[in-house]
């Protein structure tokens, strides 16, 4: 009996972790939501003055406990202290929630003294119409930081040059009554929670209870550490559990909204209710739960590789790149490389893949820390047993694992439909006659065939783009992918990183249809009306990017980075300057 492509989705929904914390009595969070209640009205009344005030002094507190936060993340994934891949912690825990408070604080200085949210340069009126607004790099150390590299947020159509500031800061423009919403973080990186809560904090205006994920909820008393004054004044509440918990919090009369970052299944589960009955409730287009849901619920990541003149160096450095994709964070990203689009007659495909596997060859195989990993991995190499798997399984290890040469025709395979959320990737290859026809096929690869629209990647040579028609196909392809963050070179996990873009699904999906979810997180500029993220960086770097797997000081320059992030001053940049070069 063949299994349909939703049904394999369904058998492997991720398994609830073992609490690590004591689960919040219901009595506390009664207690907890009600404190909220009382003081939801008082949030929105609070001055910008103040929230500018409470910014900085966060800024300095969750600076604090920076230490404490990444020593427990790095025992809970097992990952060895003083080791380059150490760097992940610092990078997507403190530094991305540091700079987010810094962020914020910048934009409501602007918005306090000027009446606006200024942006970093003017934004554009696109070929098609829409309007794009820089927002990256937001200052001098962006640009000496990450030398090459910009983002704009495109507007959805209709937005005008004229209008765009009006939809910025809405819930500063238009104040309305106070709302309690309900966080609930995913389990794999550190900084979503906290970053969650500052958009539903000073951005949608809003008081928050955080449930912390089972997976990851040893971050938690770090939040209340960090977080400890919006805590005292009783805007935010951090509370432990597991499903039976976030049910009882979803449908509380108390909760006003409710954001999650998981799965797709997650979210039906609190729209719809579980097993037969949701089943038959979304089908019905019947909810359980009316209230506001804005979410982000992964994706199977794309990256499509545009031909052209590689050199051997090339080569090397974007095999590097792919395989960093994945390796991160042992691959529980929802926006690990999932799939690799490739054209067919491509002379160097073979090569490039000698070199991705050379690079997972060198890493070594990290621990699957996060439940029903083996599971998702098995699924993957059962129904492609000749998958290319590198390093050892010992210690219950889950292998790097390639899947190639997977059909375009095959539309339901599991590579296309279901997010491994794991050590996996794979490869398809379209035949295209030229190298536009391919650009072209593959954005249609990309929309109609792979599941999710959360981000996707194009990988493109210089001397490609000096042809005009080639130049063309990739602009087209940009505004023709129906992901909520496009990144040209570099991994789509700068979406996440950079803070000051947009962080999640392409707009217009229902609740019947969620896909990647609805809404955006981040979003410093603080736009209502953001359809994509679009990021450009150089075809190759120099020194080494510190989310690279192969760079040997990512744990220095991570720790020096959030450093700049809580107070930036030239000293910290030269020093970040200096180990870089070195690493």
């Amino acid at each position: 009996m063949q299994i349909s492509a939703n049904e394999l989705r369904g058998t492997l929904q991720i398994p609830e972790a073992k609490h690590l914390l004591p689960v919040t009595a219901r009595a506390e969070l009664e207690s907890a939501l009600s404190v909220l209640a009382s003081k939801k009205d008082a949030w929105v009344a609070l001055d910008l003055d103040a929230r500018i005030a409470l910014l900085e002094r966060l800024i300095a507190s969750v600076y604090d406990v920076s230490d404490a936060w990444v020593a427990d993340a790095l025992k809970a994934k097992s990952i060895t202290p003083g080791t380059p891949t150490e760097g992940e912690e610092w990078l997507g825990g403190p530094y991305a929630t540091i700079r987010n408070l810094r962020l914020l604080a910048r934009s409501l200085r602007s918005l306090r003294d000027t009446g606006k949210v200024a942006l970093p340069a003017p934004a554009r009126t696109l070929p098609n119409g829409q309007v794009a607004a820089p927002v990256f790099p937001t200052d001098l150390f962006d640009k000496l930081t990450s030398t090459g590299f910009s983002a704009e947020i495109w507007m959805e159509p209709g937005v005008t040059l004229n209008e765009l500031a009006e939809t910025q800061a809405v819930a500063y423009r238009h104040k309305q009554k106070g709302k309690v919403a309900l966080v609930l973080g995913a389990g794999n990186v550190s900084s979503i929670g906290p970053m969650d809560v500052l958009y539903k904090l000073f951005v949608e205006d809003q008081v928050c209870v955080l449930k912390m994920n089972p997976v990851n909820e040893y971050v938690g008393p770090h939040i209340e550490k960090g977080f400890a004054q919006l805590i005292e004044a009783g805007f935010l509440r951090v509370v432990y559990g597991g499903a039976a918990e976030g049910e009882l919090l979803c449908r509380h009369p108390t909760v006003d909204e409710i954001h999650i970052t998981g799965s797709d299944k997650t979210h039906d589960a609190i729209v719809y209710g579980t097993g037969e009955e949701g089943a038959r409730n979304k089908s019905a287009r019947s909810p359980l739960n009316t209230k506001r849901v804005t979410s982000e619920l992964g994706n199977v990541s794309p990256v499509i590789i545009v031909p052209g003149p590689w050199s051997d160096s090339d080569l090397r450095f974007q095999a590097e790149n792919l395989a960093s994709m994945l390796t991160n964070n042992a691959g529980f990203n929802c926006n690990a490389t999932r799939l690799i689009i490739t054209h067919e007659s491509w002379s160097q495909r073979a090569t490039l893949f000698e070199q991705v596997g050379k690079v997972f060859e060198q890493v070594p195989a990290r621990a699957p820390y996060y439940p029903g990993a083996r599971a998702r991995y098995d699924a993957f190499v059962q129904a492609h047993p000749d998958a290319r798997r590198f390093g050892d399984e010992k210690a219950g290890r889950v292998p790097w694992t390639l899947v190639s040469n997977v059909s375009p025709q095959a539309t339901s395979d599991i590579c296309f439909t279901t997010e491994a959320f794991c050590a996996v990737t794979s490869e398809t290859a379209l035949q295209a006659a030229s190298v536009v026809e391919y650009i072209e096929r593959a954005v249609a690869f990309c929309n109609e065939t792979v599941w999710g629209t959360l981000n996707a990647s194009i990988i493109v040579h210089p001397k490609s783009l000096a042809d005009p028609a080639v130049a063309q196909a990739v602009e087209r392809a940009i505004e023709q992918l129906r992901y909520g963050t496009v990144v040209v070179n570099h991994w789509a996990g700068l979406g996440y990183g950079f803070v000051s873009t947009g962080w999640g699904a392409y707009p217009g999906h229902v609740d019947h249809d969620i896909r990647s979810g609805r809404g955006v997180v981040h979003n410093t500029y603080l736009f209502d009306r953001a359809q994509k993220t679009v990021i450009r960086g150089p075809f190759r770097l120099s020194p080494k990017p510190p989310w690279f797997v192969t760079n040997k000081a990512s744990h220095k320059i991570g720790k020096r980075l959030v450093a700049l992030e809580a107070k930036p001053s030239i000293g910290r940049l030269f020093r970040l300057v200096i180990q870089a070069v070195r690493g």
